[in-house]
């Protein structure tokens, strides 16, 4: 018995995927639903898990290379057959299977440059197109380099390895020995391919910066309240309902009754037309080690506090693990990142589109703030304030509008009054 394991389609306007990593090699021993490899998309970076269990028999689509969806990159068997990975040539022999008449007019007719059939005579070393540019670019003779890929393939990491191997050799001669350290995966003067999900973010920050008039304002908001009741309130917090209590839900609810005050903040353009949106759809920005993803939480005004702590946590939890689906990253209304949770003052966010404003949190921080009593006395005190900036497309939201809804924003955090939990 054998079980082909395919590109999954992850969206119906996902048509191609990027096998990023294998997590099994040949011969090894798999179990249904056990993350197979990873694969990149134009939406999320996601585990594959594998469709049966048995032996991973055979890979057929090496790292690094893209293909279709329904495309098959692999097999699992009973463990009787031989276990290979097949060349890549092998693997652009295996037909897509057929696109449907949207699909075909969607997708270019040319197969991908990394999926490209490999000319073994080209070069004896079994390498993908993409590892023999990068060989090229570096100088470097293949045939020098050690394959660790599946069947001694050579890969990407294996050049960028010989490249650091070879530049640090003259420093290592003349220099004395010190205590080893961690090699930096990339060093000064490579020229390194940028990942496909860096290659998405860049094209999205050029094209909103193209598409929406940006503009920015910024409010100061005195978090003194709020941080001493999450102070008080944290350990109990989790100890009833498993969830830390962070400060995020704090911003996204206070955001949420600003834009059901001003609903021209959560809509968005089409056209010559402006789509006011029934619900909230909150997407929460999330920084990877690999790059920043923002998932989206639901109709959140629809949630109350707990749920809104519980659907960020979720939400950032599988962002990180890699197990978000592309219906998580899709139909934002409002966006919220936050810089501050690395040191920021504050940010100038670019709107995520089709989003028509985006709120950047800075840090909370303690500083002297004039405080005046109810007796208009004015005296200083140590209080923690965060800086609240909004990005807005100034083609429909104009700067009053922009300014009164941060406003209410900080009204509403700084008289925090609804139950937390």
């Amino acid at each position: 018995m054998q079980t082909d394991v395919v590109m999954p389609q992850m969206g119906e306007s996902i048509f191609e995927g990027t096998i990023t990593k294998w997590l099994k090699k040949p011969g090894e021993k798999v179990q249904r639903d056990e993350p197979l490899f990873e694969i990149s998309t134009d939406k999320v970076d996601a585990e594959i898990p594998a469709p049966a269990s048995g032996v991973l028999q055979e890979i057929k689509v090496s790292e690094g290379n893209t293909v279709q969806v329904n495309t098959v990159v692999g097999v699992i068997g009973d463990g009787s057959g031989a276990s290979t990975s097949a060349p890549a040539k092998a693997a652009a022999a295996v037909p897509a299977a057929p696109a449907s008449a949207k699909q075909e007019a969607a997708v270019p007719q040319a197969a991908p440059a990394a999926s490209a059939p490999e000319d073994e005579e080209e070069c004896d070393v079994r390498s993908s197109p993409l590892v023999r540019k990068l060989a090229r670019e570096h100088n470097v003779d293949l045939a020098k380099v050690s394959g660790t890929g599946t069947g001694g393939r050579v890969t990407k990491q294996d050049i960028l390895d010989f490249v650091e191997r070879r530049t640090a050799a003259p420093v290592a001669a003349s220099a004395p020995r010190q205590a080893s350290a961690p090699a930096p995966a990339v060093v000064p003067g490579d020229l390194v391919p940028m990942s496909q999900m860096r290659k998405i973010i860049a094209q999205r920050m050029i094209e909103s910066r193209r598409t929406s008039a940006h503009v920015h304002c910024m409010f100061e908001v005195d978090m003194t309240r709020i941080v001493n009741l999450r102070n008080k309130l944290k350990n109990g917090f989790e100890q009833r309902y498993g969830a830390r209590l962070t400060f995020m839900p704090f911003f996204v609810r206070a955001a949420i009754i600003a834009l059901q005050q001003y609903p021209i903040v959560n809509s968005s353009l089409e056209g010559d037309s402006v789509r006011y949106h029934k619900h909230v759809n909150a997407g929460i920005a999330v920084a990877l080690d690999w790059g920043l993803i923002v998932p989206v939480l639901k109709n959140a005004d629809e949630l109350n506090f707990l749920g809104l702590q519980r659907g960020i946590t979720d939400l950032g939890d599988r962002a990180r693990t890699k197990k978000l689906m592309p219906a998580d990253v899709e139909g934002s209304t409002f966006t919220i990142t936050n810089p501050g949770q690395f040191g920021a003052v504050f940010g100038l966010p670019i709107i995520n589109q089709p989003n028509v404003a985006i709120m950047g949190v800075g840090g909370i921080t303690k500083q002297p703030m004039v405080i005046t009593d109810k007796d208009g006395a004015d005296s200083i005190a140590i209080r923690s304030v965060v800086h609240l900036t909004l990005g807005y497309d100034h083609r429909i939201i104009d700067g009053a509008v922009a300014d009164q809804f941060v406003a209410l924003v900080k009204k509403t955090l700084e008289n925090w009054s609804e139950e937390v939990g």
